[in-house]
């Protein structure tokens, strides 16, 4: 949402950050090494697309937020939600499945399982 004072912004430490992180983070190598290994379309809820989910994965570690706390921060920052491509006015977004356990769920079983071997 634009105020009028978008002129007046200076670039914030966290957005400095992820600009680096953009150009250093191998984003195409990443995804076509996850890609064979994520949920495909039909077989229940369509899942997010890999880029949002693993850009949202790495604002987690990097700053330390659980799920919850990712879906909220993205929300509230415009800088997030950018990073992570995400447009509220297109749709609704959930950064996690509804989960009968905890709100972990689609990170332990696709990211730290097979592929950072936790």
């Amino acid at each position: 949402m634009m105020t009028g004072f978008e002129r007046y912004t200076k670039k914030t430490r966290r957005a400095i950050f992820l600009e680096e992180m953009e150009q250093v983070v191998p984003w195409a190598k990443l995804w076509a090494l996850i890609e064979p290994h994520y949920p495909k379309p039909g077989n229940g809820r369509r899942p997010k697309e890999l880029e949002q989910m693993l850009r949202i994965y790495f604002l987690q570690q990097w700053f330390n937020l659980a799920d919850p706390a990712v879906e909220e921060a993205l929300y509230d920052s415009a800088t997030l939600r950018q990073f992570a491509g995400i447009d509220l006015g297109q749709s609704r977004f959930r950064t996690r499945p509804r989960c009968a356990s905890s709100g972990t769920c689609w990170r332990s079983t696709i990211w730290e399982k097979r592929f950072w071997g936790r």
